[in-house]
């Protein structure tokens, strides 16, 4: 339900950033992600939680105007750099909420976690005065007054002056418009991003799902098989009826594997900074694709618990670049008056690879490993394909201001 919120509000705030602004609309999103999530802490039931971890959904939809903003911001050349480097505060998130878990849900339970976990987002409403509207969003409807401003203001924090002449861009009226997005000189690039992002969520979602599942019912070769698993009593059942239970509390070195493997995501940044700036978005995007591919397929060889911790870590690092990659492509391909919803659509198909995951990861992967993982891999080779044959290259080439 939380992908569900993601799915429907990722297009309304794309279309609404392209037509009012990314600032207002990065604005209001943290105001709602916050506002529900905290209020997830008190749900009454298990109704309430699903309702409002759906708002949260809605309201989290609306943080990708955050890399729109730095997308239009920074100079050509330096986009394939920097943009990348964004997973590192991805990754001390991460790490922060599996190390707070592993320490709040044992001791004060999963209400205190969701409390602590809302303070960062609300501390972050309070600095919002400091992040610029984008200048290009600004010129693009005619308020050239608050980019020169905006302007000037980095001259200044850059100690330099402001280049002679004047800001001349001709006022677009049509922004954000759905049909511009499968208008021909953009409809194989559309439809081709479609795939790979519902791919990309996907695998990203399976592999994390995939990781619990497999350190949950410790599927490791040698270690407890499925049919040895506990029979549990089941709760509320006045008979006292008994029925097979795979789930258990995490253990402490359950956590540690989680946060080996979460490490993953970021093992891969300097190579994958590399390829984009290199090797270009599309070729670099279809290697690491294949490469996911490749190892989905080798989690089914019989292994240590240390070889599980490397797959996985390759894994989440391979998944990461994936992410990485299609993010930089997706915000750079789309000229300004569609950028924030090309990348709201986007977002939207996300969330359906998202929704999926867990019904492969958590349920085929019980009746079937190895068809669960072949599955996985297949729809990686589909999306290497689609990233290879992208109509455009975006590497060295400069955001486009109108269609």
């Amino acid at each position: 339900m939380v992908f569900f919120g993601y799915m429907v509000f990722s297009i309304l705030f794309g279309l609404l950033a392209d037509r009012y602004g990314r600032w207002k609309i990065l604005l209001i999103s943290f105001l709602w992600g916050a506002y529900f999530s905290l209020l997830t802490s008190f749900s009454p039931s298990y109704i309430w939680f699903v309702f409002l971890r759906t708002m949260v959904g809605c309201g989290v939809s609306g943080h990708a105007q955050g890399l729109i903003i730095k997308t239009e911001f920074l100079p050509t050349k330096y986009r394939g750099y920097m943009l990348p480097l964004s997973q590192v505060f991805w990754l001390a998130g991460s790490l922060l909420i599996i190390g707070l878990a592993s320490v709040v849900i044992p001791t004060i339970g999963w209400r205190w976690l969701i409390r602590i976990a809302s303070i960062p987002g609300i501390i972050l409403i309070m600095v919002f005065k400091f992040i610029p509207e984008s200048a290009r969003f600004n010129v693009s409807t005619g308020n050239t007054q608050a980019a020169l401003a905006t302007l000037e203001r980095i001259a200044k924090i850059n100690r330099s002056v402001m280049p002679e002449g004047k800001l001349v861009e001709p006022i677009l009226e049509k922004r954000g418009r759905f049909a511009d997005l499968l208008h021909a000189k953009y409809l194989r690039t559309t439809l081709q991003i479609w795939v790979i992002w519902l791919g990309i969520s996907f695998a990203y979602y399976g592999v994390i799902l995939a990781s619990a599942e497999l350190l949950e019912r410790d599927l490791v070769c040698g270690s407890r098989s499925e049919s040895e698993s506990e029979v549990v009593v089941t709760m509320g059942d006045p008979e006292g009826s008994q029925s097979p239970c795979h789930c258990h509390m995490f253990a402490p070195s359950d956590y540690r594997t989680m946060i080996i493997s979460t490490i993953g995501e970021i093992a891969l940044n300097p190579l994958n900074i590399l390829g984009i700036n290199f090797l270009g978005r599309r070729l670099s995007l279809s290697i690491t694709m294949g490469c996911t591919a490749l190892f989905f397929l080798l989690l089914n060889i019989c292994t240590s618990s240390a070889g599980l911790i490397g797959f996985l870590f390759m894994l989440r690092a391979l998944v990461a670049a994936n992410f990485n990659t299609i993010y930089i492509y997706t915000a750079e391909v789309y000229p300004t008056t569609m950028r924030a919803l090309g990348m709201g659509t986007s977002g939207s198909l996300c969330r359906i690879g998202a929704m999926v995951a867990p019904f492969i990861a958590q349920v085929l992967m019980s009746a079937s490993f190895l068809g669960a993982l072949c599955l996985f891999s297949s729809v990686c080779v589909v999306c290497a394909i689609s990233a290879f044959t992208l109509p455009i290259e975006t590497k060295g080439r400069a955001l486009q201001q109108i269609k």
